[in-house]
């Protein structure tokens, strides 16, 4: 069910992006002066945007029908991680179902989102003649001139937002503990924010296995590689000063995926780690 819910996750953002994609088209708001615009489509309708939003829609829907049918069949419970906490959800409760459906989604566009910003933060030096910077540009735009400091930030704040905005509904349903306060909301949603980082693990670790990949097996000169060998550069650039390179071998994209590693794991374990003493301080 887990792959399930994966695979139905990146049907739903090739949906969402499908549907951003359309409004950038140039033979969609081409006028009939310009020789693009002279083109004939082959939707003599023109581009449907409100088809991919509906789809979409239909989708989170129809898998919360499919999951609240099957899950008393295959004893399964959704379950949703975010990093510090994992919110359990009742697989015989159709409301429940459909806002794990909903969460869900979310989750993996924020994920999604959160890796375009490291891209977009690490990669400023990379040309705009590379392709896949460039798409990254292209869809970020809107903040692609932003500092990077204020950029770096957006996965905090939009963490900590996503726990503001859903926990009374958590609440509600008795899927969380409700609050004793309005402080410890935000002590929560602060601690949200901070595990919204752990989402670029999977990227930092799957460019740095690609590029060392790359360093030890020629793989042609394509413009992909090219690309993950340059982030993959700038994403160690505070450990290129290390004495890790023997001969031909280069230790320091593997202590740079220890050291990812290593940082999630601490954090998302921090109320296993912690002594006794300081269970009352924190907030969930």
């Amino acid at each position: 069910m887990a792959l399930l819910d994966f695979i139905l996750n990146l049907a739903a953002l090739l949906l969402w992006l499908n549907w951003l994609s359309i409004h950038s088209d140039p033979l969609a708001r081409a006028s009939a002066a310009s020789l693009i615009g002279t083109l004939k489509k082959a939707d003599s309708s023109g581009p449907r945007r409100w088809k991919s939003l509906v789809g979409l829609v239909l989708l989170l829907g129809f898998r919360a029908v499919i999951y609240w049918q099957l899950s008393p069949t295959v004893h399964w419970s959704p379950t949703l991680s975010l990093g510090v906490i994992v919110l359990s959800f009742r697989g015989d409760f159709f409301t429940h179902v459909l806002l794990f459906s909903v969460m869900s989604f979310l989750f993996a566009l924020a994920t999604f989102y959160f890796w375009l910003v490291l891209l977009s933060v690490v990669n400023t030096s990379v040309p705009d003649k590379d392709p896949l910077q460039k798409l990254v540009r292209l869809h970020f735009r809107w903040l692609e001139r932003w500092p990077a400091p204020i950029k770096l930030l957006l996965p905090f704040l939009f963490g900590a937002l996503f726990w503001v905005s859903f926990h009374p509904l958590l609440a509600f349903l008795d899927i969380t503990p409700g609050i004793k306060s309005t402080a410890q909301l935000f002590r929560q949603s602060a601690i949200i924010g901070l595990a919204a980082y752990l989402a670029w693990k999977f990227l930092v670790v799957g460019v740095l296995l690609l590029h060392l990949l790359n360093s030890y097996v020629y793989l042609g000169n394509h413009s992909f590689w090219n690309f993950i060998n340059a982030t993959a550069r700038n994403m160690l650039f505070l450990l290129r000063w290390l004495p890790l390179r023997l001969g031909k071998m280069d230790f320091v994209p593997v202590i740079g995926i220890a050291l990812v590693f290593l940082v999630c794991e601490t954090f998302s374990r921090l109320t296993v780690w912690l002594p006794p003493r300081f269970y009352h301080l924190l907030p969930f």
